[in-house]
């Protein structure tokens, strides 16, 4: 059995800012974030996703175990990364929420994920009602995911001061984690109710003579506990920044060497953010596990949690913390809101005095709308801060039912249609306000970084929502954060300043219902909508709808019901819009006003008449004439439709374009043959057309259902004998989706032979490709059917070949070892 006293805990703060458009609550397309759409979907293949389903392999690179490293470790994850990956990515959600379930097993009963305050907003920064908040907002979306009350919470880069403490205590939270050096004295606990007893004396600390393997208990003002947990700052750094996570072994013995000989208990812990596994450290993620099962083989030492240490070891020494400190910011809090020196030291010629006026701006505003709040919500709300607080449940669960009984709830009288609108933009206003709070936005180097213009945009919906609620008194407050903002100077000179990016980079962000009309009737002409549609967070119900063309011109026009899905506005349109052709499409849209149906059905038989007759010119002043000059073109759909529209406009060109190259190739391949063998030269345009013919067959021959083995083999032989090079990160990638597709159709029906069948035809015929093709999610799929198999009745011949299904995937399929059952194997053994 594992030494009872010495424990060890690996702690993952596992988080990403928000990166939602304001106005579309979707994340758009990131270039910097290539080949992936996004950052999120990159840091997901790199590192989320791989933690949930990490390799332990053997030295012939073998896979002998999947683990679940949520299952083994602490981790927080931040709430609104949390809430993209249950979209966009569910599996790796459903690995997370799993690996907590199957940590209270392992910890008596304690589950490893903490809480986080809401948007990683900078605690001792924030006025006590936005604290309130962020806490409330990260309890409640804790509880609806894990389905528990959460025992710890992370505070966003470990800021903090002891007002923000006492608020966590007071929300029943039992401990939280800093960073050694944010410890400023400790001493032995003193009993409370002793009297006539001297007081122990306190011991000054800091980062190097904390020692960090015990917890303590913070007193607080008010009579409040909590219990810190400070991390071993050499090993944490170690991990982060000096290369640890390069070995398993090394990593395990580093943490296994950190206690002293001491017999009291102690844990050896350590704290760093999760992406060092997997993103920041390419296959951080198996040395972890690796150092996990180490760990865990160990006589002397055994793995935990927080939760589970304090309850077995509850605190004996006391501490006091160094108010208003962090882990990342050796001036306190000060890398948010001033030039500290703090930076990420690409650019020692730069400088971030940019951070006070910004910080200065988004207080500024915070501080303008609350009274502007209070006024309009006074007829509306029994408590509006008390519905701000509870407003996470509509966040969590955008349906109409929830927003009805959340109306129902804080309203103080049953609320009419537009009273509804403005109570639900007054909580849209105030969640924008906290978003734009993100610590991200003041993290790094430049104001016009991607984090911080994603703050500012924040800040620029809640200033919209300001003008459009509040009327007047919201409407200059735009120009007056301007004015704070255009003091934040930027190190780029063409970006100028704050007020500069807000109206170059944000500004244009902005939507409104007419801009979604106008998407949706671009759109329109390169997508078959049903009747009932949704574009981002908006719906639309389509009125009325017709077509008419002439020669390559075509007319859309109709009517349509487009509303926001957030605050319940509705917008009456009527659009139209007309394509030559190409990318040459001219679109207007204009609110349809009821009282004058003649006037759109004169539209209509004018705009008919015009196209039949193929006078586009006078369709062209009508538009100018009905729609008072305002039109829309390609450039005005959002950026990720644009892009799927211009792909296809590009198609046929392409297409073409192909069709040209495969032809010479196929005219001249034996020419190119003889060259190569006889080691002659080869003309530049025949090479390019054999390599893009060798490689569009390869695609094709892939992209087939199902695989062409003989044309796949046919190709390869052809590239290897022309000496044509390989378009290795595309095809691995088509092989990679490929491998996917048809294991997830074995996992539905995994007693179907011709599914089993084609899968096992699918990798034999990748095993046999010129370069390695990444099966991960292939691989989870096969680990997940061995697990729905086992104890199944399955048909002859089964068993054989779904073993050498993995054998091709390169899993040791001898040697595998599946976690439940040793998970199973050691509660008997603990019995």
């Amino acid at each position: 059995m594992p030494n009872a006293t010495r424990y060890i805990c690996i702690h993952g703060h596992f988080y990403q800012p928000p990166r939602e458009n304001p106005w579309l609550e979707q994340v758009e397309t990131q270039d910097s974030a290539a080949p992936f759409h996004d950052w999120n979907e990159r840091i997901t293949s790199e590192c989320y996703a791989p933690n949930g389903a990490s390799r332990i392999v053997n030295k012939q690179n073998e896979i002998i175990r999947i683990l679940n490293n949520y299952a083994h470790i602490s981790f927080n994850f931040g709430p609104t990364l949390l809430s993209w990956l249950e979209e966009h990515a569910p599996r790796t959600y459903r690995m997370v929420l799993d690996g907590d379930r199957a940590s209270q097993k392992r910890f008596s009963g304690h589950g490893s994920a903490m809480a986080q305050v809401y948007n990683h907003i900078i605690m001792p920064l924030a006025n006590t009602r936005d604290r309130t908040t962020q806490i409330r907002w990260g309890i409640a979306d804790f509880v609806r995911r894990y389905g528990r009350h959460p025992e710890g919470m992370w505070l966003a880069e470990t800021a903090v001061d002891s007002e923000t403490l006492e608020l966590l205590a007071e929300h029943g939270i039992r401990f939280t984690i800093l960073a050694p050096g944010q410890c400023a004295r400790v001493r032995p606990l003193a009993d409370k109710e002793a009297t006539g007893k001297a007081e122990p004396v306190w011991t000054e600390t800091n980062a190097a003579t904390l020692d960090t393997r015990h917890p303590y208990l913070i007193r607080l003002k008010t009579g409040c506990e909590i219990a810190v947990f400070f991390y071993d700052g050499g090993r944490s750094q170690a991990i982060a920044f000096e290369g640890l996570l390069n070995s398993g072994d090394q990593f395990a013995t580093r943490l296994i060497g950190g206690f002293t000989s001491d017999a009291t208990p102690q844990i050896v812990h350590v704290a760093t953010d999760g992406e060092s596994y997997g993103h920041h450290h390419r296959h951080g993620e198996m040395a972890l596990s690796y150092a996990l099962k180490l760990i865990e083989k160990s006589p002397d030492v055994r793995l935990t949690n927080y939760g589970e240490f304090l309850e077995k070891f509850p605190p004996t020494l006391e501490a006091q913390i160094v108010e208003d400190t962090s882990w990342s910011c050796a001036h306190g809090v000060e890398r948010w809101r001033s030039n500290c020196g703090c930076n990420m030291g690409n650019h020692p010629e730069w400088n971030q005095t940019w951070r006070g006026p910004l910080r200065e701006a988004l207080d500024w505003l915070r501080d303008a709308v609350i009274p502007l709040t209070e006024k309009a919500a006074a007829p509306l709300f029994e408590d509006v801060w008390a519905a701000r607080d509870a407003y996470i449940d509509v966040v969590l669960q955008r349906c109409g039912s929830g927003t009805a009984r959340f109306l129902a709830s804080h309203s103080s009288h049953e609320l009419s249609s537009e009273e509804r609108m403005t109570a639900l933009k007054l909580m849209e206003l105030q969640r924008q306000a906290l978003l734009m709070y993100t610590s991200c936005g003041w993290f790094f180097d430049e104001i016009s970084g991607i984090e911080t213009v994603q703050i500012i945009a924040y800040a620029a919906r809640a200033l919209q929502l300001a003008a459009d609620v509040f009327g007047a008194e919201g409407a200059q407050l735009e120009a007056q954060f301007l004015e704070i903002l255009r003091r934040a100077k930027s190190n780029v000179a063409e970006k100028e300043d704050g007020a500069a990016i807000y109206l170059r980079q944000v500004k244009i962000m902005q939507v409104g219902l007419e801009q979604v009309a106008a998407h949706y009737a671009i759109s329109s002409i390169f997508t078959s909508y049903p009747e009932d549609a949704e574009i981002f967070c908006y719906s639309i119900r389509r009125l009325s709808y017709e077509v008419v063309t002439s020669g390559r011109g075509r007319l859309l026009f109709g009517q349509a019901r487009v509303a926001s899905q957030i605050t319940q506005e509705p917008e009456t349109v009527i659009f139209a819009v007309v394509h030559f052709g190409d990318q040459n499409i001219t679109a207007v849209v204009k609110r349809y006003d009821p009282s004058q149906p003649e006037q759109y059905a004169d539209f209509v038989q004018q705009a008919r008449s015009a196209v039949i007759g193929a006078d586009f010119p006078a369709l062209i002043r009508l538009f100018d004439r009905i729609f008072s000059g305002v039109t829309y073109s390609v450039q005005s759909l959002f950026k990720d439709e644009q892009r799927r529209i211009l792909k296809l406009i590009l198609n046929s060109t392409i297409s073409e374009v192909e069709s040209s190259l495969i032809a010479i190739y196929e005219d001249h391949s034996s020419l190119l043959h003889f060259l190569s063998k006889s080691g002659a030269p080869k003309p530049p345009a025949l090479s390019l057309a054999a390599s893009f013919a060798v490689n569009a067959g390869l695609r094709r021959a892939l992209e087939s259902d199902p695989i062409d083995a003989l044309q796949v083999r046919a190709y390869r032989g052809l590239a290897s004998a022309d000496q044509i090079e390989l378009e290795k990160s595309v095809l691995g990638y088509i092989a990679d989706q490929k491998m996917k597709r048809v294991m997830v159709s074995l996992n539905a029906d995994f007693r179907n032979m011709l599914r089993m069948d084609n899968a096992l035809l699918t990798a034999r015929t990748l095993s046999e490709l010129p370069f390695d093709v990444n099966t991960w999610q292939a691989q989870n799929i096969w680990y997940d059917t061995l697990k729905l198999s086992r104890k199944q009745s399955l048909p002859d011949g089964w068993e054989e070949k779904f073993r050498e299904l993995g054998t091709q995937m390169k899993i040791r399929v001898d040697e595998l070892v599946v976690e439940e059952d040793e998970d199973a194997r050691s509660e008997l053994t603990a019995v």
